[in-house]
């Protein structure tokens, strides 16, 4: 959520992170937030994980696929992994750009 919401994006399709950095990999995990029930067990594990389960390592280079009509792609690297001792809220550090998740005129009734 941190991601999408850094673009203004709603959590309204189908998404997953690509652990091995490539689209539609079997290395991921899936979400559906219409139907959280959409995949099958076997098919992917679910985002219900926390991020130290991932045994992710510094330097890592993984993706988030958002949206599989659109094909939104964001690449993600592993900057540093530290304990924290109590939540922080996620926090974008740079942008460069803008995107729009729906561009003005692009759904016409």
């Amino acid at each position: 959520m941190a991601i999408l919401s850094a673009f203004d994006f709603t959590a309204e399709h189908l998404y997953e992170f690509c652990m091995d950095n490539k689209m539609y990999s079997e290395d991921c995990y899936r979400f559906n937030p219409m139907e959280a029930d959409m995949f099958d067990e076997d098919d992917a594990e679910g985002t219900d994980i926390a991020l130290d389960e991932l045994g992710l390592i510094e330097g890592q280079k993984f993706s988030l696929h958002y949206d599989f009509g659109d094909d939104w792609m964001f690449a993600i690297r592993v900057m540093k992994i530290e304990e924290v001792k109590r939540y922080r809220k996620p926090k974008l550090l740079s942008a460069k750009g803008s995107v729009e998740q729906y561009p003005e005129g692009e759904w016409e009734e």
